[in-house]
């Protein structure tokens, strides 16, 4: 149950981030607001390890996976593309379609064990409640457009 809690929070704040960074890309570009967000990030992480306790970041370099080290790279792209979306689409239909996009994208990579990731077996279930979600994501962006 907690999982879901937190996964639910995040969902939220992820929505609101985008809300935030689209708004302070009004008065700057795209990529001082991804910079801001980033640097904004780094520090709050800073002070999360100096919270938290210290363990040893030269560990950090020992990932087995060195591509796993682009995350921050993504995050950077993941930040423009979300206010991208969210000043086109609007927050709704940008973070439905951002949402969808993800369990797509997170079920193939679970299906094919991609980047170290636990291989599952195929599940009828889960594809006919991706098909679901996106006929309900197509629904979504028609609702609407007949005003």
């Amino acid at each position: 149950m907690t999982g879901f809690l937190i996964a639910m929070i995040s969902g939220a704040l992820m929505s609101i981030q985008g809300v935030f960074n689209t708004d302070v890309t009004k008065s700057s570009s795209i990529w001082v607001a991804a910079g801001f967000v980033q640097l904004t990030a780094l520090a709050m992480c800073v002070v999360m390890w100096f919270v938290t306790g210290r363990p040893d970041v030269m560990a950090l370099f020992s990932v087995e996976r060195k591509y796993a080290l682009l995350g921050g790279v993504i995050g950077a792209f993941i930040t423009y593309t979300v206010v991208r979306s969210m000043s086109s689409l609007g927050t709704a239909k940008a973070s439905l379609t951002i949402v969808v996009t993800q369990v797509a994208a997170a079920y193939l990579i679970e299906l094919f064990g991609l980047f170290g990731s636990e291989k599952s077996d195929f599940s009828w279930g889960k594809f006919i409640g991706l098909a679901i979600a996106i006929v309900g994501l197509v629904v979504f962006n028609m609702v609407g457009q007949d005003a």
